[in-house]
């Protein structure tokens, strides 16, 4: 039986603490709402709670390594470049937490207080209007509700609180920001942004912008935050909170007003609607370690579980109103979803500038090349286009040959070798209604949730755009002089990319989408939805800030329409 007590009443109740939500409940309780948030994972303290920050790599029991029997237990989980030793318990394990596969499809996920924030790569780029113009220009999806310039005073206002470095490039397709000092190209990077400059009118490498505190300012300082000590250990948590995070920024800030109520291990099985007027009036939520089932209200609610459980939840939350899932009432809940093509890459070596070495490490990465294919006009056999990373570095190896003193003197001064270089692309794929989001009809899991099914999968255009991307790279790599060339066509499934979008889709016409320019449910106005599932498209940018972006404006139109009595 449900717990209704009346002590369980907010003014605005946030589902999940990752990087939407978190800025969802910094938003609101500065505002001075009472606010809830649930989250379904524990509770992971700024600092008190990052066990590995501080360790050497011979404190590791396996060297950094995931042992063979975990990596067995977790086929899925073990292929994200940060499951390792030193993260791996900020990782949900696959057993744990089972999901149905349809087509391959492999789900990352970070249940904590502060979700995947903690392990995010920290690349943040604005969208420009070649994405919120692209799916009505290039006839796909359906048109944006919102363009740049809507969003844009929400991109200064998210960056400058949660700390972008990047320069100012003058980009039509990247827009600038509200910039830290940017981390510098190293010489061999430098070196191809200017063949590039010289041999294509189109094509650059910039540093790229990340959200690392370069230079802090009174802000940062105020937030507890301090500069990035380039330490290259952000998965493990930053004592520093020289990256932004929920747990080093919004969550804490939030907690400082003492509007915040931010309960662990508390899963939202669904939304609770008035049935005599249609809007939400709270949320059921089930204690992961007892299972008992709370009930939780509030005049909004804000839903930021991530793509994937944020459309479950709104599906699983059916009602005499919304018999088919709240917001469902076109059957498109669910539909469209993408994600971001990461299945190529490039490698090769560079014999100049061998006077040159780095020093230190880049929490930047090194650089970014943004879309330059199918910008002003097709051009090319496939829609839309790809971005791409790019970086340089010398390795160290050791002459074994000889033996004796001569072998131990070589092992004991390792040399420079010449520089390797290396892209991967990062493309945008065409949301499609064949794939989708839904709940099994059949299986449940330990809380006897219905289990989600996912069914997506790479298309023609996909293929096309990936060869594309090999063939002009590799044209650019021999024309700057690299050598020993190799291309990589993975094999992986979709999902490593870790930036699933779309399933309830912003839209202009409730017939064709699931919320409106506000992230409004169109058909159930006090529930509004603004993490990854909100996506119209995808675009080839990292779409965290704008999640971001769209959570701010969003909570200060819920604010107004809260103040005027229209929610």
């Amino acid at each position: 039986m449900a717990n209704n007590n009346s002590g369980n009443s907010f003014d605005a109740i946030v589902v999940g603490s990752g990087i939407s939500g978190g800025w969802a409940a910094k938003e609101f309780t500065e505002k001075g709402f009472k606010t809830l948030v649930l989250e379904r994972g524990k509770d992971v303290k700024h600092v008190k709670d990052y066990p590995t920050t501080n360790m050497a790599p011979y404190e590791f029991e396996h060297n950094l390594e995931v042992p063979y029997a975990i990596k067995k237990e977790n086929p899925i989980v073990s292929r994200c470049y940060a499951f390792r030793e030193d993260a791996m318990h900020f990782f949900v394990k696959d057993k744990e937490h089972p999901y149905i596969q349809e087509k391959p499809f492999d789900w990352i996920r970070g249940y904590q207080t502060g979700g995947k924030s903690l392990l995010w790569a920290r690349q943040t780029q604005r969208w420009s209007d070649f994405d919120f113009e692209g799916p009505a220009r290039d006839g796909f999806a359906v048109d944006w509700p919102i363009r740049y310039k809507d969003i844009a005073p929400w991109y200064s206002y998210v960056e400058k609180f949660a700390g972008i470095s990047g320069n100012k490039d003058n980009l039509p397709q990247l827009p600038d920001g509200e910039f830290l000092p940017a981390y510098p190209l190293n010489t061999v990077e430098e070196y191809f942004k200017g063949f590039l400059h010289d041999n294509y009118s189109n094509r650059t490498v910039i540093s790229a912008r990340c959200a690392h505190l370069s230079e802090p300012q009174p802000i940062h300082l105020e937030q507890g935050r301090a500069k990035c000590m380039n330490r290259v250990l952000c998965q493990r948590g930053c004592p520093f909170g020289g990256y932004f995070s929920s747990n080093s920024s919004t969550i804490p800030w939030a907690e400082k007003t003492g509007n915040l109520t931010l309960i662990n291990n508390a899963i939202a099985e669904s939304i609770i609607v008035d049935e005599n007027t249609g809007l939400a009036k709270g949320v059921r939520v089930i204690d992961a370690e007892t299972k008992e089932v709370t009930e939780y209200f509030a005049k909004v609610v804000f839903v930021n579980g991530s793509a994937v459980n944020s459309v479950a939840l709104l599906l699983n939350s059916k009602s005499k109103v919304h018999e088919n899932g709240l917001g469902n009432e076109n059957e498109l809940l669910g539909r469209y979803f993408a994600f971001h093509n990461y299945s190529a890459r490039i490698s090769a070596q560079y014999e100049g500038d061998l006077n040159f070495s780095t020093d230190g490490r880049n929490p930047a990465g090194g650089g970014y090349i943004p879309r330059f294919r199918n910008l002003y006009k097709q051009e090319t056999d496939f829609l839309r286009g790809y971005a791409a990373g790019f970086s340089a570095r010398r390795n160290t190896y050791t002459d074994q040959e000889g033996i004796g003193i001569n072998l131990k003197e070589s092992l004991n001064n390792p040399k420079l070798g010449i520089w390797n270089v290396g892209s991967h692309m990062m493309g945008e794929t065409i949301p499609k209604k064949e794939s989708f989001i839904k709940l099994d009809e059949s299986e449940k899991d330990e809380w006897g949730m219905p289990l989600i099914r996912i069914s997506v999968d790479y298309d023609e255009n996909d293929v096309k755009m990936k060869a594309d991307y090999l063939d002009q790279f590799e044209e650019m790599f021999e024309k700057a002089g690299f050598i020993n060339i190799k291309r990589n066509d993975a094999t992986q499934a979709p999902g490593l990319d870790i930036h699933e979008m779309g399933g309830a889709r912003m839209g202009l016409d409730p017939k064709t989408s699931v919320l409106n320019a506000f992230n409004q449910v169109h058909a159930c106005k006090n529930v509004f939805l603004t993490d990854g599932a909100c996506m119209t498209s995808t675009s080839t940018q990292n779409p965290s800030l704008t999640y971001m972006a769209l959570t701010a404006r969003a909570v200060d139109h819920a604010i107004s329409e809260l103040k005027k009595g229209n929610i």
